[in-house]
């Protein structure tokens, strides 16, 4: 039976009129890879304080491991948080960073010896640990931020942002490490982070917040595929989910888009006997992702190309049809011959499509 690392219900801060987190429920099983996921401002930061006892919440409870630590000190939570800025000693060597909290702790000097080169092994950092952290790159200052967390043998590792001041060549570096840790520690992460990438190739589980709370939680297969609402289809997938307004045609069979209709008639969807029986000209906001649009010869739909973005093996091309602005994805060599100007002929998959409400923007069916 799976244990409950953390329960936060009904969390909600203020910081002066500022609603931080708004009622948040969250849970989290045991050895997890959980990553907390949204723009700036969404509360992720503040839920990881809230979880360490560097903050305390206004209303609701925080569990770990089911004690309720609400209002409990920070020292005895088992818990250790790494931070955006790696927030090393400077003028301690790297083996002194990472023996810094056991000494705080009085551990012996014969285990905290042996607890620093085992895991300045397992951080393959051996070959600096009698180095400032200036001299250091900032990949193997990242992995002493993490090896001072870890070295404490924490039930709960908490990461903010964590790969925010590495370049692209590391955070690729980074993001492969965090995942080898987690398997190799067992431990459960909990990761902050407005990275989409970061998001879907590092959490077994991903919760996307919006407005200091969670508006969807699920695998990264789930948030692509079966997005609860506009928000998150938006925020999930690159380039973006292209989002249509449309409305129920003058049949059953039909929604009326900018650029033409589409036929739901024996369309896999779930929202397709929604549409069916609603009332001619309900209103409707249809979301199709740039990968499933595909340019046909003749038939389907047209649209001008406005912008063409080659991305190597890929080509994201703009186009606009009938008012709309929507994005398709081609292969490099369909794209090749792609100019700014052109007629593009495209066709929509009604079963690949997903239906949504405009007022609120969850999805239909």
């Amino acid at each position: 039976m799976a244990v409950t690392a953390l329960r936060m219900s009904g969390a909600t801060k203020y910081y002066g009129r500022t609603m931080a987190l708004n009622g948040l429920d969250l849970t989290v099983e045991e050895g997890r890879f959980y990553v907390l996921f949204g723009p700036s401002a969404v509360g992720k930061t503040t839920t990881l304080r809230a979880i360490s006892g560097l903050v305390r919440v206004d209303e609701g409870r925080v569990e770990l491991f089911g004690r309720d630590v609400t209002h409990a000190p920070i020292a005895g939570r088992g818990v250790s948080m790494v931070f955006q800025t790696f927030a090393l000693y400077p003028h301690l060597t790297v083996y002194k960073n990472l023996a810094y909290p056991l000494r705080e702790a009085k551990v012996a000097s014969a285990e905290v010896d042996r607890r620093v080169k085992e895991i300045a092994e397992m951080l393959r950092i051996t070959h600096v640990l009698d180095r400032k952290p200036a001299t250091a790159s900032g990949g193997e200052q990242q992995r002493v931020a993490l090896g001072r967390s870890l070295i404490q043998r924490p039930r709960v590792l908490l990461l903010d942002e964590p790969l925010t001041n590495l370049d692209a060549k590391l955070r690729h570096d980074m993001r492969a490490e965090f995942k080898r840790l987690h398997r190799e520690f067992g431990i459960t992460i909990i990761c902050a982070t407005p990275d989409e990438l970061e998001a879907l190739s590092m959490g077994e589980e991903i919760a996307v917040m919006e407005e200091g709370r969670v508006v969807q939680v699920g695998s990264p297969d789930d948030l692509y595929d079966r997005p609860d609402n506009v928000y998150v289809a938006t925020k999930i997938g690159a380039p973006a989910m292209n989002i249509i307004a449309a409305k129920r045609g003058r049949d059953s069979a039909t929604i009326e888009l900018p650029f033409g209709e589409i036929r739901v008639d024996g369309a896999k969807s779930p929202w397709a006997a929604t549409a069916a029986n609603a009332p001619v000209g309900e209103s409707y906001l249809l979301g199709v992702r740039p990968f499933d649009l595909k340019v046909t010869q003749s038939a389907g739909y047209s649209g001008e190309v406005r912008l063409v973005e080659p991305l190597g093996d890929l080509t994201v091309v703009d186009l606009n049809a009938g008012g709309a602005d929507l994005k398709i994805v081609l292969p490099e060599a369909q794209a090749a011959g792609v100019h700014h100007g052109d007629k593009l002929n495209f066709a929509i998959d009604a079963a690949r499509a997903h239906l949504f409400r405009p007022g609120d923007g969850v999805a239909i069916g």
